[in-house]
């Protein structure tokens, strides 16, 4: 197999786009902290950190190939490999299932109802790229999968999945739905025209109104779970922190332009950047 071949599998597979990566591994590690009151296991951290890497690849192969009809014709999509025809369908389902393979290897080192959880996460992943088709707001179906990682991290690390653990999912369900929702924006005319479902074009012109009412909703969620925690300073203004982060996203989106989007998008990995910081200095002090 030639280097082109290669760099073309993994733009595939996103990897020269890690902000996927980075927003689906944060609410895993926010959990991973909680769980285990800032000591999680060695092996189990590296078990979903490298889980975490292979499902968001194989999740943009399976969604690219499920979208390789329509991505032509979309600006932002149009040059991915099989839009393009660089990667061939076979091929891409090849290296799906062996990032599977890959994911399945990883996961028979934990007990057998974390493997079950793995087993409903890998459906919602497969899942999730049809709901565009189907349902006008598939930001929430992807806020299911995007926060499945909660609920293993639990049972992985405690061998339950309690109700705090349900609460710190609904919440970033609300944080997915709003990111994904300012990704879509650019996309609306787009997605309007070729007839694909989105919730910017349920929400229509309250697109940044419902964007900001979830992510009030993931604050006040948050702020919730940190309550029933018993937890402190560092964690809240983590909190209060991201808020402003929010703030500062309404000041890019307010054209509605792609770029500004994009940066605003991209923006959200500062806040669960700086919630897993007010996670693990909780812990710490909870520690001294």
């Amino acid at each position: 197999m030639d280097a082109s071949k290669i760099k073309l599998y993994l733009k595939l597979m996103r990897l020269h786009r890690p902000i996927g990566i980075l927003l689906l591994l944060w609410p895993t590690l926010w959990a991973l902290w909680l769980s285990s009151q800032g000591h999680p296991d060695t092996r189990v951290l590296i078990i979903f950190v490298l889980g975490v890497v292979i499902m968001r690849s194989a999740g943009c192969v399976i969604n690219d190939y499920l979208d390789r009809d329509i991505d032509p014709y979309v600006k932002r999509t149009l040059d991915r490999p099989l839009a393009t025809g660089a990667v061939s369908p076979n091929e891409a389902l090849i290296l799906f299932a062996i990032l599977i393979g890959m994911a399945v290897i990883l996961v028979a080192f934990l007990d057998w109802k974390t493997i079950a959880l793995a087993a409903v996460g890998l459906v919602l992943a497969v899942i999730y790229p049809r709901m565009k088709r189907l349902i006008y707001l598939p930001q929430g179906f992807l806020g299911l999968a995007f926060g499945w990682g909660i609920p293993m991290a639990y049972m992985a690390q405690t061998g339950t999945v309690p109700r705090l653990a349900w609460l710190l999912y609904v919440a970033t369900i609300f944080w997915v739905i709003a990111y994904d929702s300012i990704y879509a924006i650019p996309d609306k005319e787009d997605d309007v025209r070729i007839g694909i479902k989105s919730s910017v074009i349920l929400f229509d012109d309250l697109d940044t109104t419902i964007i900001m009412a979830l992510q009030l909703a993931f604050l006040a969620t948050m702020v919730m779970l940190g309550k029933q925690l018993e937890m402190g300073l560092y964690y809240y203004m983590g909190l209060v922190l991201s808020a402003l982060l929010f703030a500062y996203q309404h000041y890019l989106i307010r054209d509605r332009s792609a770029e500004n989007c994009q940066k605003a998008f991209v923006n959200n990995h500062w806040v669960g950047t700086i919630i897993f910081v007010g996670i693990y200095l909780q812990s710490m002090i909870g520690q001294a």
